[in-house]
């Protein structure tokens, strides 16, 4: 499992630009810094409250001032800036975040999105998600395929949504899906995988792009 999140995150990264402002979901999404191309640097965003997260402290090392959205013990750049809750979802609802990466336990064709635990499950609600996704340039879904063998992309999500028609890209182990004009469309695939494979792990209908690429690790 380790290995097919480090893909993902891995082929997630190639997505970022120089300069970018970011807002990374917890989980998975948070490897991505590890695997940035060089001469890439990135501004990350954390929605409780500041500018320049950096990454895990190592043992021993915690600033037990500084957390991130999802509670836990966090290191800052040089140039972080703190700020309230007030601005920092004005930066979001704004549009000055060119991406967001998240994970999610459904997409479907429309490119909707949900991606919260039920009430009464390990996860209270969806947080700044909502707000992330309808705000960000880019919204990028960085999961597994599926789940325990159940479909995640599906032809209509079935848990409540997070925010309807806003995913522009799935990343998976298996390939990087996108919504072109539109229409959920496979635009590379792992070369572990043939597409009889991903047609089979994917409930959705989707287009297969013309000039399809392999999903490379490198």
């Amino acid at each position: 499992m380790a290995d097919i999140r480090a893909r993902i995150a891995k082929r997630a990264a190639k997505e970022f630009k120089d300069g970018d402002i970011a807002n990374l979901g917890i989980g998975l999404p948070t490897m991505i810094p590890d695997f940035l191309p060089e001469g890439v640097s990135i501004v990350l965003h954390s929605e409780n409250g500041f500018t320049g997260l950096a990454g895990t402290p190592e043992p021993g090392e915690e600033d037990y001032r500084v957390i991130d959205s999802g509670g836990k013990w966090v290191t800052t750049a040089p140039y972080v800036n703190f700020f309230g809750a007030e601005e920092s979802f004005a930066i979001i609802r704004g549009g000055h975040l060119d991406m967001t990466v998240l994970g999610a336990m459904q997409v479907d064709e429309e490119a909707n999105l949900a991606n919260w635990i039920i009430p009464g499950k390990n996860v209270a609600g969806m947080g700044g998600a909502m707000d992330l996704v309808v705000g960000a340039k880019k919204v990028v879904i960085a999961m597994t395929h599926t789940q325990k063998g159940n479909h995640k992309i599906m032809k209509k999500c079935t848990l409540p949504l997070t925010a309807k028609k806003v995913v522009d890209m799935i990343i998976t182990e298996m390939c990087v899906m996108e919504f072109i004009d539109g229409k959920l469309t496979l635009t590379e695939i792992h070369p572990d995988y043939t597409l009889e494979d991903v047609k089979a792990a994917t409930e959705a209908e989707f287009a297969v792009s013309p000039n399809l690429k392999v999903m490379e690790e490198e």
